[in-house]
């Protein structure tokens, strides 16, 4: 039983990993993975104060989740299950608490086994006429996070999910490098004024980023092109932040990270399939983008094409001779380096300032 009451379904490790896997992980490793809500999770639309202030008073069956986004947070907890790793998933969300009980009820309807949602008081602070403070995210969601790691084992590993709707990459590349201990709590005041945080939360996150211990948590963070952004625009966020298109392109590379199985995946392109209406074509192309970008690799994206293959979701692909002599997992399906480059966070902040992206 979970902490939101709903029982979690567990798999064997052999529905969900053929022979040749590794062994069950120690029990005492632990992934946590942290999502978004809105335009993330949710086909939110809050574009106008108008919508803002409706999405307290849709019902559960208004509210609509993005192509493949369920399939895929149901596959990563069993995956996870599966290998003996401890799991947890969170919200973060920037819409007001009183939508919760429809959120709640949401996620129940779409299977969803969750660890905790933490909701933004928007109509507080529109009765305090504080209407600059309704759509200033960076301050809110960093000092959420930061004190959501202080709660965790110091060796858990996080994969991060949001969108480019508003401060996603920014946000979750300044919090990456706080626990890693890339970004000194000096610095951080200067890029958090740069990013028009109010005081109070900038001493907030200050005094939360010097308590936290140091450590390399965060292994990817994910950003859904809702806009869609060009992904060559987020390039300045290092290889540790993947641009995708669709949740299968995410999916895929969590196949690589090794922390969702192939039936994983397959699902998560059923999903597409099925109730977005996706194309063989589609899912193809898809594959082959993520993989052109460098995000993963030949024979990863070789393995996923035989299990979609094998799942009826695309025709079959002539092997190549060395594949046919050695098998496709002598070419290397190690992903490229995940570690941050130092990103330019007082470039990327005018840059953002600017165009009014941070606000």
């Amino acid at each position: 039983m979970t902490s939101n009451g709903t029982p979690a379904r567990r798999r064997g490790p052999a529905a969900w990993f053929g022979a040749g896997r590794r062994a069950a992980a120690p029990p005492s490793e632990r992934v946590v993975f942290r999502w978004d809500l809105d335009k993330t999770y949710l086909l939110s639309e809050f574009e106008s104060l108008r919508e803002m202030m409706r999405i307290p008073f849709e019902k559960p069956e208004d509210k609509v989740a993005a192509p493949g986004v369920a399939a895929l947070i149901r596959g990563l907890r069993e995956s996870a299950l599966g290998r003996g790793r401890a799991v947890r998933v969170y919200f973060l969300s920037a819409s007001p608490p009183q939508i919760g009980r429809a959120i709640r009820r949401k996620l129940e309807l779409d299977g969803i086994v969750y660890d905790g949602i933490t909701f933004k008081d928007q109509l507080q602070r529109l009765f305090r006429g504080k209407f600059r403070h309704l759509r200033e995210q960076v301050g809110y969601k960093l000092t959420e996070l930061l004190k959501a790691r202080s709660l965790e084992p110091e060796t858990a590993r996080e994969y991060l999910f949001g969108d480019d709707w508003e401060s996603d990459p920014l946000i979750y590349s300044l919090y990456a490098d706080i626990a890693s201990g890339g970004l000194a709590p000096s610095d951080l005041a200067e890029l958090l004024r740069g990013a028009r945080v109010d005081p109070p939360l900038i001493a907030e996150a200050q005094q939360l980023a010097t308590a936290l211990a140091k450590r390399e948590v965060v292994t990817r963070i994910f950003i859904n092109l809702e806009r869609p952004t060009p992904p060559a625009q987020l390039r300045a966020y290092g290889p540790r932040l993947v641009p995708t298109f669709n949740y299968f392109q995410t999916a895929a590379c969590l196949f690589q990270d090794d922390v969702l199985s192939s039936d994983g995946v397959v699902r998560v392109a059923r999903a597409l399939v099925e109730d977005s209406h996706y194309e063989a074509t589609q899912l193809e192309n898809s594959l082959a983008d993520i993989e052109r970008r460098g995000h993963l690799t030949p024979a990863t994206a070789a393995s996923l094409r035989a299990a979609l293959a094998a799942a009826g979701l695309l025709a079959p692909t002539p092997r190549r001779l060395s594949d046919r002599l050695f098998g496709p997992w002598h070419r290397d399906r190690r992903p490229k380096s995940t570690s941050a480059a130092m990103i330019d966070y007082r470039t990327l902040l005018g840059v953002q300032s600017a165009e009014g992206v941070a606000e």
